[in-house]
C-alpha cells in the first residue's frame, strides 16, 4: 500500500474528523453547490422529526445558474446532431460510398451513445453524511449504543496475485473502525482455499489486539498501519500526546515484527507439514499440509491432491475471534505488550474466516457466488441488517466510514427504501500524472452525482453497504406483500438459515450470536458447501447475480428494478481506499472483464430494455448506456484507422464538400467538451482528469473494448462466458521505485490494433508532410486546406493515444521528452521515404 496519496489526509484535523454539524459539510463549500433540503429541515426542526428520527444526511444541487446553462448546452448539441445528420443524407456525396454509409452508422450510433450518457445527468445530487446527528440519537449516556448490526465482508481470491499484506491491511482497518464494536463482525472469504491465509488472518487477530487500541485511545487515521506508518508526519489529535511517541514506537516494532511473521507462514507451514507427513506413514504418498495444531488442512494443500487444491476442497468455517461480549478466544497468543489502554476499549469485533467449498462438479460463480456464501454464513451466525463488502485491495481511510453509511439508512425521508449506499472508489498507489486514467473521477464524481439525483448510483463492487433484505430479493416497504413466506425452492434447504431469513425480515434480531457448538459450525458449512445454492433462487433473483462477469451492475440493476433506491455517500476525508492497476496490460484486461460483463447483461434476461419492471425512466436510460457503450469502440476504430488514405495516390474525401463536413464535426466536438467543462465545474475534478479520461477511452476502444465486443461474438455463438481473470495487484519486482509497473510493458494480442492505429497516424503524418514537399506547388487553396483539415485529424489521434505511446517505450518514458523528439523524427523519416519513393517511381514512368 502506498502512502503519498494518503499524506494530505493524514495531515488533517482528525480530532473530529467527519461531523458536518461543527465545519461545514463538504459539498456546501463549492461555490457550484447549493442546499436542496432546507424545507424539508425546517419541517424537521418544527416536527421533531418524523417518526421521532432526525435528518441525518443533507442534500446540495447545482446551484441555477450553471444546471440551466448545462441543460441547455445538452438541448442545443442535440439539435446541432440531429442537423448534422439531416445535412449528412441530404448530401450523400463521397468518394468511397460504402465507406460513407459506415461513417454515417457510426455518427448515429455516436449520437446515440451521447444521449444514453448525457440524459441521466440532467439533475445531479449531493448528499452529505451528517454523523454529529446520528451520533446525538443512537449513542447513549451509558457509551452503549443502538445502532444497528452490520456484517463486513471481505473477499480474495489468490494469496499472489492479491498479496496477503494488502488483505490483512483491509482487516486490520475494519477491525479499528469507529463502530461499537459489540455491533459489527468481520467475515473473509478466501476463494483459494490456503492455510497461508487462515494462518496470516490467525496472526493478524493477535496484532489486532494491540494495533485496534492503539487507534482507539490516539484517533489514528487511517486505521491500515502500512499506509499509517508510511506517513511523513501524521498530526496527532489524540488525548495523550505524552504518551504517543513511546506508544508509536511500540506499535512500529510490533508492526515489524507482523509483517515479518507474515512473510515466514510459507516456509514455517512447509516445514511443519514435512515433519508431520514424515511421522504418518498410512497415507501413502499423498503429502498434506498440517495446521499449528497438528490437524490436517481441510483446504488446498500444497502438494495438492484431487481432494485437496484450489477448485476442489471442503467448506471451511472458522471463527478467529468470538464475539466481544464472550471475549475473545485467542487465550495466551494475543499480543503482548506494556503499552497503557486502561481508558480504552480493548474489545475486538467478531472475525471470522469462511471458504466456501468447492468441486469441479459445480459452478462456482466466481466472486459473487463467495459473497454469496459470506451472506448466507452470516446470516446464520450475525445476521446484521446491514452488509458491507470490501475486495482485499481496499481498506478503510476514514474510521467514521460505516457511520457514515448507516446515516443514509436510517433517515426517514428515504432510509426505509434504500437498499444500498455507495462510496466513491479512491486509490493512493496511482502514478501522479495518473497516465492511464485509474482515478477516473469524470465517473465517480460526475456520472454517479448523476445517478444520485435519479433512483441512485449503480453497484461498483466495493464499497457499499446494503440491506440484508434487499439481496434477498425481498421489495422495498413502498410495494411489499404483508406475510412473506420463506421458501426452501428460493433460500436452500437449511432450517436454520430459513430461519434467519424469516427474522430478518421482520427485523427479529440479537445482539449476540448463538453459541458455537458442533452442530451449529457443521450447518454454517453446510451453507457456504459448493452445491447448497444449486436448485435455488440464489444468484438469480436472490443474493448476488451469477452467470455474468460484473456481478456488481446486474446486481444493482436487480435491485434498482425491484423499486429500491441507492444513495451516493461523499465525504470529506475519503471513506476508503485501494490499489489500482497501473499497469497497461493488467488496466486493460480489467477493462475487458467490465465491458464484457456489461455487454453479456445486454444479451441476458436482466437487459435494461426488458427487465426492471420497477425502474424509473432515467435510471433504465443510464443501464441501457452501461450496457451498450463498448459497442462504441468499433467505429471509433474504424475512423481512427481511416487515416491509411492518405497512402492513396489520389485525393480522397469520405463527405463531400469536405471543409464544411470538417467545420460541422469541430463544432459538435466542440460542443462536448464546452458540456464537460461544466461537468468539470459541478463535479469538482481537475482538466487533468477530464483529458485522461479521454485519452484512456480512446486506448480503451482500441485495445479492450473491441475484445470485449469479440469475447460477446464468440460467447452468443459458444455459450462460453467472459473468462474472469483476477487483476494482479503484485508490483514489479524493482522495489526501489513506487511506479516500476508504470512502465513495465507486457505485451498482449488485444494491444495490436492500438499499434496498428499508432503505425497508421505516424505514416499517415509523414505521408501528408511528404505529399505537401512534392505538391504544395501543384495543389490548389482548397486543396491545402482540406489536406490541413485532415491532418488535425491525425494530430488530435496522436494527442490521444500520448499515454500508450509512452508505456511502449517503457522505463525511457521517465524522459516523456524523447518522445517529443522521436515522433517529428519518424514524421520526418516517413516523409523522406515517400519523397524518395514518389521521385524513383517518376523517374521509372519518365524512363
Amino acid at each position: 500500500m502506498a502512502s503519498a496519496a494518503g499524506t494530505s489526509g493524514g495531515n488533517a484535523s482528525l480530532a473530529d474528523p467527519l461531523l458536518p454539524s461543527a465545519t461545514k459539510p463538504v459539498g456546501a463549500k463549492g461555490k457550484y453547490w447549493e442546499a436542496a433540503d432546507k424545507e424539508a429541515r425546517r419541517a424537521a426542526k418544527e416536527s421533531g422529526g418524523e417518526d421521532g428520527r432526525p435528518l441525518l444526511f443533507r442534500t446540495y444541487k447545482v446551484k441555477g445558474a450553471l444546471l440551466h446553462t448545462y441543460r441547455a448546452l445538452i438541448f442545443i448539441r442535440l439539435i446541432a446532431v440531429l442537423l448534422f445528420f439531416g445535412w449528412r443524407i441530404k448530401h450523400n456525396n463521397s468518394d468511397i460510398m460504402w465507406f460513407w454509409t459506415m461513417s454515417v452508422v457510426g455518427d448515429v450510433w455516436f449520437g446515440f451513445s451521447w444521449l444514453l450518457n448525457q440524459l441521466p445527468k440532467y439533475n445531479p445530487v449531493k448528499t452529505i453524511p451528517d454523523i454529529a446527528a446520528l451520533k446525538r440519537q443512537y449513542d447513549l449516556p451509558d457509551g452503549t449504543s443502538s445502532l444497528p448490526g452490520i456484517d463486513v465482508f471481505v473477499t480474495t481470491a489468490d494469496p499472489i496475485d492479491e498479496p496477503i499484506l494488502y488483505t490483512m491491511n483491509c482487516v486490520l482497518s475494519i477491525l479499528a473502525s469507529d463502530y461499537p464494536v459489540d455491533r459489527y463482525a468481520c467475515y473473509l472469504s478466501d476463494d483459494s482455499g490456503a492455510l497461508i491465509q487462515y494462518e496470516s488472518f490467525v496472526e493478524t487477530a493477535k496484532f489486532s489486539t494491540l494495533w485496534v487500541p492503539f487507534c482507539r485511545k490516539h484517533c489514528i487515521e487511517p486505521r491500515a498501519p502500512e499506509t499509517y506508518f508510511e506517513l511523513e508526519a501524521p498530526l496527532y489529535t489524540g488525548t495523550a500526546p505524552e504518551e504517543f511517541k513511546n506508544d508509536y514506537s511500540s506499535v512500529h516494532r510490533e508492526y515489524g515484527e507482523f509483517k515479518e511473521s507474515l512473510d515466514s507462514l510459507s516456509s514455517a507451514i512447509s516445514k511443519r507439514s514435512d515433519v508431520y507427513n514424515s511421522m504418518k506413514t498410512d497415507q501413502g504418498d499423498a503429502k498434506a499440509t498440517w495446521m499449528a495444531n497438528g490437524t490436517q488442512w481441510p483446504g488446498a494443500w500444497i502438494d495438492t491432491t484431487e481432494n485437496h487444491r484450489k477448485g476442489h476442497h471442503a467448506s471451511i468455517v472458522k471463527v478467529v475471534l468470538d464475539h466481544p461480549t464472550r471475549g475473545h478466544n485467542l487465550g495466551s497468543q494475543a499480543s503482548t505488550h506494556s503499552l497503557n489502554f486502561t481508558n480504552t476499549d480493548v474489545r475486538i469485533p467478531m472475525l471470522v474466516y469462511i471458504s466456501r467449498g468447492k468441486s469441479p462438479s459445480y459452478d462456482h460463480n466466481k466472486k459473487a457466488g463467495a459473497l454469496n456464501a459470506q451472506l448466507r454464513a452470516s446470516g446464520l451466525l450475525s445476521n446484521a441488517q446491514f452488509i458491507i463488502n470490501f475486495d482485499c485491495d481496499h481498506y478503510i481511510n476514514n474510521s467514521q466510514a460505516l457511520r457514515a453509511a448507516i446515516c443514509f439508512m436510517l433517515d426517514h425521508r428515504e432510509g426505509d427504501n434504500t437498499a444500498f449506499v455507495q462510496f466513491p472508489q479512491r486509490f493512493d498507489n496511482v502514478d501522479p500524472s495518473d497516465r492511464y486514467g485509474n482515478h477516473n473521477r469524470v465517473f465517480f464524481d460526475g456520472t454517479m452525482l448523476a445517478l444520485n439525483g435519479l433512483q441512485g448510483p449503480s453497484y461498483l463492487g466495493t464499497g457499499c453497504m446494503f440491506r440484508r433484505i434487499a439481496l434477498y430479493g425481498i421489495d422495498p416497504p413502498h410495494c411489499r406483500q404483508d406475510n412473506i413466506v420463506v421458501e426452501a425452492s428460493r433460500f436452500g434447504s437449511s432450517i436454520l438459515f430459513l430461519d434467519s431469513v424469516s427474522k430478518a425480515i421482520n427485523q427479529e434480531r440479537s445482539t449476540i450470536p448463538p453459541t458455537l457448538s458442533e452442530t451449529f459450525l457443521a450447518e454454517m458449512e453446510t451453507v457456504v458447501s459448493a452445491s447448497h445454492d444449486k436448485e435455488s433462487g440464489w444468484g438469480k433473483g436472490v443474493g448476488y447475480i451469477y452467470d455474468i462477469a460484473t456481478e456488481d451492475i446486474v446486481t444493482g440493476f436487480r435491485i434498482h428494478g425491484q423499486g429500491w433506491r441507492s444513495m451516493y455517500c461523499t465525504m470529506e476525508r475519503d471513506a476508503f481506499c485501494g490499489i489500482a492497476p497501473i499497469n497497461l496490460t493488467e488496466r486493460l484486461h480489467q477493462i475487458v472483464r467490465w465491458s464484457g460483463g456489461s455487454l453479456e447483461m445486454f444479451f441476458s434476461r436482466n437487459n435494461p430494455l426488458i427487465g426492471g419492471g420497477r425502474l424509473r425512466i432515467l435510471q433504465r436510460v443510464s443501464y441501457l448506456n452501461m450496457t451498450v457503450y463498448p459497442v462504441t469502440s468499433l467505429f471509433i476504430l474504424l475512423y481512427a484507422l481511416s487515416p491509411v488514405m492518405w497512402l492513396i495516390p489520389d485525393e480522397v474525401y469520405i463527405q463531400r464538400p469536405f471543409t464544411q463536413y470538417v467545420v460541422y464535426l469541430l463544432v459538435i466536438i466542440l460542443m462536448i467538451h464546452i458540456i464537460g467543462w461544466l461537468e468539470i465545474k459541478w463535479a469538482g475534478i481537475t482538466w487533468l482528469d477530464y483529458w485522461r479520461n479521454e485519452q484512456f477511452f480512446m486506448i480503451g476502444s482500441t485495445s479492450a473494448y473491441p475484445t470485449a465486443v469479440l469475447h460477446m461474438v464468440v460467447n452468443l455463438l459458444t455459450k462460453k462466458g467472459i473468462h474472469f481473470r483476477v487483476t494482479s495487484k503484485q508490483t514489479a519486482a524493482d522495489t526501489n521505485d513506487k511506479f516500476a509497473d508504470l512502465y513495465d510493458m507486457r505485451w498482449v494480442p488485444m494491444l495490436i490494433p492500438t499499434v496498428t492505429v499508432l503505425i497508421a497516424n505516424v505514416g499517415a503524418i509523414g505521408v501528408a508532410m511528404g505529399k505537401t514537399a512534392v505538391y504544395m506547388g501543384a495543389w490548389t487553396i482548397a486543396q491545402k486546406t482540406h489536406a490541413a483539415l485532415g491532418l488535425l485529424f491525425n494530430v488530435w489521434i496522436m494527442v490521444l493515444l500520448y499515454p500508450f505511446a509512452l508505456a511502449i517505450m517503457g522505463r525511457w518514458a521517465k524522459r516523456p521528452v524523447i518522445l517529443v523528439v522521436l515522433l517529428p523524427v519518424a514524421f520526418v523519416i516517413v516523409c523522406l521515404v515517400y519523397v524518395t519513393v514518389h521521385i524513383l517511381l517518376g523517374g521509372i514512368v519518365a524512363f
